[in-house]
């Protein structure tokens, strides 16, 4: 029995009083990963909240053995590990009262009544904690606590031993020419596969490799042509993509979520409806595969379709994926009735630059080593790539305005 873990998470071990947490801490988990809650503790609480605080902001893996069963105490770890970003997880023994009981007997300190006290707690935590925000709930039973293993996984984000070079193209929204164009002038070729079958062959210059920051799709003529391109590009290895909001709607739609089909998005289910069934299927697979960010060569890039604060860089949490996706707004509405964005890039002071798109502008502009990609090609503006780490700005104009924006691209002065 094989558990897959989070490689960045804070595991909380709960169970009571003989039901093994420690020895399975110990059988499954270094000694320098586990921190303990117990009673007899040596580290006091605040210093304990600290120890594991300190250790989750440089994204070591947590383990805690011996929370207390109350949702009190579960509630302030959750409050952690969201402020780090990082995933929680249970893992609860839920074991016979008779075996605790057994094995507790010749323990001083634990009464029967007070163990049959816990047990109930333990019962009441498990109707509880779905409810309380955990996402990874892992019950052990006698049987699979001598039987289980746990797996870490890779963040998925984790890409630093990918060093580039890169070429971070911005916002296509189906248009196919203008990104067949975009790569031509970047060195690459594109092709009709020479098997014949629906797709594209492209020729990758210098081992370079190209990253497609997310919104492939809507608005534009050429949204399918785009998925063949950059899934295939994906599948060859030659490419990294992030998705954008756009996708994650198709997505959910694909997956029969009930969602508003806008415009935009019906252009892209009209041209998906003129494909093989079969197809959206492997588009709803290749959206639901991707990280919503990436960080790249040494930690010294992230790519994010929204841009992505420094603190969450790496993680992987809630606030990071809407973030990465949507980006942040101040709960405004501009002239145009679309939401004001907050300005995340003005108060960024990272290491690392970060490139993203999702809100057009006229120009790509460097803003405290981030810029934004998005220079508005489905609506008559251009298509622009970033080419890393030379940080040299290559873009091709749009042919047309395929879609008509609400705000002006380039407002009047």
């Amino acid at each position: 029995m094989k558990l897959q873990l989070p490689g960045q998470s804070l595991v909380l071990l709960i169970g009571p009083s003989g039901s093994g947490r420690s020895t399975l801490a110990s059988r499954h988990f270094p000694p320098t990963d586990v921190l303990s809650e117990s009673s007899g503790s040596t580290s006091p609480e605040a210093t304990l909240h600290a120890d594991v605080a300190a250790r989750l902001a440089r994204g070591a893996f947590t383990v805690i053995d011996g929370v207390p069963l109350s949702a009190e105490s579960r509630k302030r770890w959750m409050a952690l590990a969201r402020e780090h970003h990082v995933p929680l997880v249970a893992v609860v023994l839920d074991l016979p009262e008779a075996l605790l009981l057994e094995r507790n007997r010749l323990r001083p300190g634990t009464s029967a009544r007070g163990l049959r006290n816990q047990v109930q707690q333990l019962q009441n935590a498990l109707r509880s904690l779905p409810k309380e925000g955990f996402k990874h709930i892992h019950v052990l039973t006698p049987e699979a606590v001598d039987a289980v293993e746990f797996e870490r996984q890779r963040v998925p984000s984790h890409r630093q031993d990918e060093h580039g070079p890169f070429d971070i193209i911005g916002d296509i929204h189906g248009c196919f020419e203008e990104l067949k164009a975009l790569l031509t002038k970047l060195g690459y070729a594109v092709a009709p596969r020479a098997d014949g079958a629906r797709g594209f062959d492209v020729g990758v210059p210098a081992g370079r490799k190209v990253v497609f920051l997310g919104d492939l799709i809507d608005r534009g003529p050429g949204v399918t042509e785009v998925l063949r391109l950059v899934m295939g590009m994906v599948e060859a290895g030659t490419a990294l993509c992030v998705p954008g909001n756009h996708e994650i709607k198709l997505l959910k739609k694909l997956r029969g979520k009930d969602v508003r089909v806008a415009r935009g998005l019906a252009m892209t289910l009209e041209q998906l409806e003129r494909e093989p069934p079969e197809f959206s299927g492997a588009v709803a697979d290749f959206i639901e595969a991707r990280s919503p960010h990436y960080v790249l060569d040494d930690g010294r890039l992230v790519v994010a379709h929204a841009g992505l604060k420094e603190s969450m860089h790496g993680r992987d949490s809630t606030e990071m994926r809407d973030f990465a996706l949507y980006g942040e707004t101040t709960g405004e509405a501009d002239a145009y009735g679309l939401p004001v964005r907050a300005d995340w890039a003005e108060q960024y002071r990272g290491s690392a630059v970060v490139v993203y798109g999702h809100t057009s502008v006229p120009e790509a502009e460097w803003v405290h080593n981030t810029v934004c990609l998005d220079t508005g090609c489905v609506f008559g503006g251009k298509l622009t790539a970033l080419r890393y780490p030379e940080r040299e700005l290559v873009s091709v104009p749009a042919l047309r305005e395929h879609w008509q924006s609400r705000k002006p691209l380039h407002p009047a002065p």
